[in-house]
């Protein structure tokens, strides 16, 4: 079973007030996978462990626009707070992309198991 890191997004999988991520890659997930959400899957100092947090089902993944988020888009992504323009800024920043006008994503729609 594969681990998903949810590192920036921990209280909002422990709440299960996001059901929708955003990814540079993921490409290869189908609707029916289980995955483990985390709070940490890479770049572990020597003795730490992942931790998970839940198991997630893959609902679906599209390849979409990163201009495409909407309010609604943010708020199922867990940041209800946020603009759509303050969200994509966000993303960049975390992901340290430059220009989001060519940017696409996965957007990957899941539900807690």
């Amino acid at each position: 079973m594969r681990n998903m890191s949810f590192s920036f997004t921990i209280k909002q999988i422990r709440n299960k007030t996001k059901t929708v991520t955003r990814r540079l890659g993921w490409y290869f997930l189908k609707p029916g996978d289980i995955i483990n959400a985390c709070v940490k899957c890479q770049g572990l100092k020597k003795g730490e462990k992942i931790e998970k947090i839940c198991q997630i089902r893959i609902l679906g993944t599209k390849k979409e626009h990163l201009e495409k988020v909407t309010l609604h888009e943010c708020i199922i992504e867990g940041f209800p707070d946020l603009s759509p323009a303050s969200f994509v800024s966000m993303f960049m920043d975390i992901n340290k992309l430059k220009f989001y006008k060519d940017c696409y994503v996965n957007r990957i729609e899941f539900e807690y198991v």
